[in-house]
């Protein structure tokens, strides 16, 4: 396959993603039909069986998609960081805001990821675990280098704490994105900067 057809059906997956992610956030996986991703990317329903087998592929490309956006955002994130001799909570920070960025983008795939997570009879549960686990284990690898530089406590459970913390920047996003509107990117940042700084309790 030539780089021009190679682009071409990048594009054109691009549309079924945005497309396929919209409709089931507005309706929901098993309503939504492939007819109404076909007509909403503006292909015919045959493009989307020739990229995709069933419209239950599609979605487990399009959860293999956006997490990898998010994933790709927090290790860059990181990684300039280091670059410019941060600390590993400078990182930490600035992965929270990358993590804010990317949902204040994509916040209708934002939704079905946060659902998805908590369903157990879904094809692509287990796909789903590995892939919020690589997106949990960027932050965690953050974490284990602030305990071996002697920056963050060994006290901490790095586990679990990578996990608090980008659950904390799911849902404050979408609370956020659905309560609060009129808050500025940030102005969310900066509230959940002090809760990892642990600048709440006025000590």
């Amino acid at each position: 396959m030539d780089s021009s057809s190679t682009t071409r059906r990048q594009i054109t997956r691009q549309k079924l993603y945005e497309a396929a992610v919209t409709l089931i956030a507005e309706k929901g996986f098993s309503a939504t039909t492939v007819d109404e991703i076909a007509e909403r990317a503006g292909v015919a329903k045959g493009t989307v069986y020739y990229n995709f087998k069933s419209k239950t592929e599609l979605f487990e490309e399009l959860l293999r998609h956006g997490v990898g956006l998010l994933t790709q955002s927090l290790r860059s994130a990181a990684d300039a960081t280091d670059a410019r001799g941060g600390t590993r909570v400078e990182a930490l920070d600035a992965m929270i805001r990358a993590g804010l960025v990317f949902i204040d983008r994509y916040p209708a795939f934002t939704q079905l990821y946060v659902a998805e997570l908590w369903r157990t009879n879904r094809a692509w549960q287990s796909t789903l675990l590995v892939l919020r686990q690589e997106a949990v284990a960027v932050v965690e690898g953050v974490l284990r280098e602030g305990v071996a530089g002697g920056e963050l406590s060994e006290e901490i459970d790095i586990q679990l704490t990578a996990a608090a913390l980008v659950g904390m920047v799911l849902v404050a996003a979408l609370d956020w994105q659905a309560f609060q509107p009129e808050r500025t990117i940030d102005d969310v940042h900066s509230a959940l900067s002090l809760l990892l700084h642990g600048r709440v309790s006025g000590r």
